[in-house]
């Protein structure tokens, strides 16, 4: 296999490791804001955190898939559990949860980010 090749499977490695991690992060910001929501209103800069985040997690899969693209174009597979994306799986006590979470802006006067 080409120096290419290696370093881009090096590269969605690296990617899909800091998805988890983002993945993760999600969720316990999620956790956090549901938490301080019962006391009152939700700390804005998490909330931008979060939502920042969101970018981040797309512009990498953006690139995952483009260098899975750029492999497939020299012959080499790129299906497969080791290629896959898998959505984080965090712990929460009594039970584990498939990540995949999103978040959406409203367009309300309120300014919140739901989750």
């Amino acid at each position: 296999m080409e120096a290419g090749a290696r370093m881009s499977k090096t590269e969605i490695s690296r990617l899909q490791n800091s998805l988890n991690k983002l993945y993760e992060t999600q969720v316990q910001l999620k956790e956090y804001v549901e938490e301080s929501k019962e006391g009152g209103e939700s700390d804005p800069e998490i909330l931008q955190a979060m939502a920042d985040n969101v970018v981040v997690i797309g512009s990498q899969q953006e690139r995952i898939s483009i260098l899975k693209m750029a492999l497939s174009e020299k012959g080499i597979v790129t299906s497969g559990a080791h290629y896959e994306q898998q959505g984080a799986k965090v712990n929460h006590g009594n039970h584990t949860e498939q990540q995949g979470t999103t978040v959406e802006t409203t367009g309300d006067d309120e300014g919140g980010v739901y989750l």
